[in-house]
């Protein structure tokens, strides 16, 4: 493999938009999940601006590459806090729409000792009710573009527009609304589905068969889906193939935003020209770290702790 073009990129640095969430999360972390109503205390609280795009920018930034953040916040203190804090964790949000009237994205989060969390999310519609031109100039700048479910109406313009140009387009295929992965995947280039988003859309909860549904359904798109500990799938669209690469084996801490590192170093590796299974083998080290870490997206690692582990780590491919 050869990641080490990834980590010890000499040449310009890239430059990947992340389209879509920006929340407000109040973590607690908690002994086990609740099974039913009382009060249950935390022994850890933690409040960070993240979401699926954001976090993708920030494990972009980390990992050594240029992020920009498109998405929408309430005209509120809420969204004030949300803006200030991406933009101290490195993220280019001057693309941030500020909607006058709406109430920005908040979200409570439960976060257990076996890493698993319950999310409990509120998103006023008004936030994304309306959505900017794109210009072929304002997507010239950047290397790949990384869209999430979100504003699906503004990630389609992007997604459109950076098909048009030549630049990869990716979409994050996340559980969403009924209408909304179909409305958005014909435009994307890469589309890496989660689990239960795959299996939701194909039917099925096998990975493998789950993958040569939506390659069908999706033929013009590269095809992957995530599946935690139990590794990632893609359609090998040389051999006409489903593939399996192992995860990368770790102590869960936190799952939260695991799936959004993934997406950005997935995104920032395409940027830079990389085979997809070394994208793929560098994306799932750096969400196995971002495992270890409570706290969500602050969990994502930077280019040295990604080096170390990928000099450790030597992931089994196979051919399903």
């Amino acid at each position: 493999m050869t990641t080490d073009r990834f980590l010890k990129a000499t040449d310009r640095q890239r430059h990947v938009l992340c389209v879509g969430a920006a929340v407000l999360d109040t973590l607690f972390r908690i002994r086990e999940m609740p099974t039913g109503q009382g009060k249950i205390l935390p022994y850890e609280m933690l409040q960070i601006a993240e979401g699926m795009a954001s976090s993708a920018a920030y494990a972009v930034s980390r990992l050594g590459g240029k992020a920009s953040l498109w998405g929408a916040v309430g005209d509120d203190e809420t969204g004030r806090r949300i803006i200030g804090d991406l933009s101290a964790a490195g993220i280019d949000t001057s693309g941030m729409h500020t909607v006058q009237g709406a109430r920005s994205a908040v979200s409570t989060i439960l976060v257990d000792d076996n890493g698993e969390r319950l999310i409990v999310p509120f998103y006023d519609l008004e936030l994304h009710r309306s959505v900017k031109h794109v210009s072929s100039a304002d997507i010239a700048a950047f290397d790949a573009v990384l869209v999430d479910v979100r504003w699906p109406e503004l990630a389609l313009k992007v997604l459109e527009m950076a098909r048009s140009l030549g630049k990869p387009a990716i979409l994050d295929g996340d559980v969403a609304a009924d209408g909304i992965i179909e409305f958005l995947a014909p435009a994307a280039s890469h589309i890496i589905f989660s689990e239960p988003a795959a299996s939701r859309l194909a039917r099925t909860e096998d990975c493998a068969a789950a993958v040569a549904v939506l390659k069908q359904r999706f033929p013009t798109a590269f095809v992957s889906v995530t599946a935690g500990e139990n590794g990632a799938y893609w359609h090998d669209d040389h051999g006409s193939c489903v593939m399996h690469m192992t995860a990368m084996p770790t102590k869960t801490v936190d799952t939260l935003a695991a799936g959004d590192v993934f997406h950005g170093a997935f995104a920032l590796a395409v940027a830079q020209q990389l085979q997809v299974e070394d994208a793929i083998c560098i994306s799932s080290a750096a969400a196995a770290l971002k495992c270890q870490v409570f706290g969500g997206r602050i969990g994502a690692p930077g280019r040295d702790r990604l080096a170390d582990c990928l000099a450790q780590w030597t992931p089994r491919i196979s051919r399903l």
